[in-house]
């Protein structure tokens, strides 16, 4: 079960519960130095490198950008970061009482989408069930499926407590799930994927993280791959999985800036999302309907509401989602649960994998042009890790171009092995990562062969997406 999967060590879990009695600034001073000590061999390397940086800065400079952001997001998510649903979160805002409190046995309403899933929707509507926490809705809604879809949730509907919409006409996915939210009675909008199994213990410590921390609007799950030992692509997703969910998001998670709040676990607080649902289900990009069901934008309504709320909802202001509570716009924090597991169906083959990559470039894309015009106010922090990875994402294309033909073009071997070298460096240093968070596992060795995918595939996709952002409808197919 995946949930045995995700059970930690014991020794890790001793340790975890000796640190939880420590006095909280002991506990993170001793993080930090374990942290620094760890990350020594790294360090060292950046040292003996800075002299040289200055000699060949366009040979060395590269690489040593490279290792220095991935040595700081790591000291960042390491010792920094606490998952706020097992412990009070520090430095939070001065001002808590603007920030209404969630009641005290809350109401969540747990929706998901579904179009020809017939294999699969049964393991995830099983585990939404499933869930430990008490006070729970279920709604799903069916997009004009066209297989066996609707015969298996009619099966379930008459088992299990959940309510089912089924649609005539296929609208896709975001106004799928906006109908859902026309049902839901939650002062909780929890989201999760057609193709995830989620731990029953996951959405409650979600729920458990918004409840003690009333700053936060959202929280996002912990999500690894559900298929992980299909490929060795799937193998391979299922490390990066977690890299990006406990380095990048934990990293985020500090600041309270999580920029994506992603579709396996999704949860947000009532008051700080449904204002905003129509502006996400009719939300348009460079004259056209974006159909797309970004995580990121649906995240950046609650990150940017401040700034952007009331021009969002003037432009819904006859939908029901706005008139019938109109609900202040709050600097609401976003955060991460690393305990709240979850497991997602990744593409085991390249084809499909390369479908899924192109969908979130177009995703990161628009959403660049919604959350890039107002991250900069949230702090120095959020605006370093966000406008850092965009101009990573940016640089990518023309990195691969530089140091994969333009080099080899002028007979410069040397500088193109130089950039595939810190390419598998990276990936080894991102593998002992998942192998510290994971030591039973020897999965981690795959982690390399991810980096290498990312710069000499994935890196030329941001391009194409762009060229053919219009194309495209929701579409979860992995085959």
């Amino acid at each position: 079960m995946p949930g045995q999967r995700g059970a930690p060590p014991v020794g890790r879990a001793r340790l975890t519960a000796l640190t939880d009695r420590m006095d909280p600034g002991v506990r993170h001073a001793a993080r930090r130095l374990l942290v620094v000590i760890m990350l020594l061999p790294l360090l060292l390397i950046l040292a003996h490198e800075a002299p040289r940086l200055v000699q060949a800065p366009l040979v060395l400079g590269y690489g040593f950008l490279v290792l220095t952001v991935t040595v700081s997001m790591l000291f960042i998510a390491y010792s920094r970061y606490d998952d706020p649903s097992r412990r009070t979160l520090r430095g939070r805002p001065r001002h808590l009482d603007r920030f209404p409190e969630l009641p005290a046995r809350a109401r969540v309403s747990f929706l998901v989408a579904v179009k020809d899933e017939e294999d699969g929707i049964e393991a995830c509507v099983r585990s939404m069930a499933g869930s430990d926490y008490p006070n729970l809705q279920i709604v799903v809604v069916d997009d004009a499926s066209t297989d066996g879809t609707p015969a298996v949730l009619r099966r379930l509907a008459r088992e299990l407590p959940l309510r089912v919409l089924y649609l005539e006409h296929n609208v896709g996915k975001k106004h799928a799930l906006v109908r859902a939210a026309e049902l839901a009675d939650g002062d909780i909008l929890a989201f999760t994927d057609s193709d995830c199994v989620l731990a029953p213990d996951a959405l409650r410590r979600c729920v458990t993280a918004l409840a003690l921390h009333r700053e936060l609007g959202a929280v996002s799950g912990h999500a690894r791959a559900l298929n992980a030992d299909e490929s060795v692509l799937s193998k391979a997703q299922d490390v990066w999985y977690e890299g990006q969910f406990r380095v990048a998001k934990a990293a985020e998670a500090t600041f309270g800036s999580v920029s994506c709040v992603s579709g396996p676990l999704a949860v947000f607080r009532r008051d700080a999302i449904v204002n905003y649902l129509p502006a996400w289900a009719g939300d348009r990009f460079l004259g056209g309907e974006f159909r797309f069901a970004t995580d990121r934008q649906l995240t950046g309504y609650v990150l940017g509401q401040k700034w952007k709320g009331r021009k969002l909802k003037a432009q819904y202001a006859d939908s029901p989602f706005v008139t019938e509570r109109n609900h202040p716009e709050l600097p609401w924090r976003i955060g991460y649960v690393q305990s709240a597991k979850v497991w997602t169906t990744v593409p085991a083959r390249f084809r499909p994998f390369m479908r899924q990559q192109v969908r979130w470039k177009k995703s990161f894309i628009r959403n660049l042009f919604f959350t890039g015009t107002f991250m900069w106010r949230r702090g120095l922090g959020p605006a370093v890790l966000f406008y850092g990875h965009v101009l990573w994402v940016l640089c990518a294309p023309l990195m691969a171009v530089r140091h994969l033909v333009w080099a080899p073009y002028h007979g410069l071997w040397f500088l193109t092995g130089l950039y595939l070298g810190g390419v598998l460096l990276k990936g080894v240093v991102w593998g002992l990562a998942f192998k510290a968070d994971n030591p039973r596992s020897t999965r981690w060795r795959y982690r390399p062969l991810m980096s290498l995918l990312s710069s000499l595939v994935l890196s030329w996709l941001l391009p194409y997406s762009l060229l053919t952002i219009r194309r495209g409808v929701w579409s979860r197919r992995l085959s």
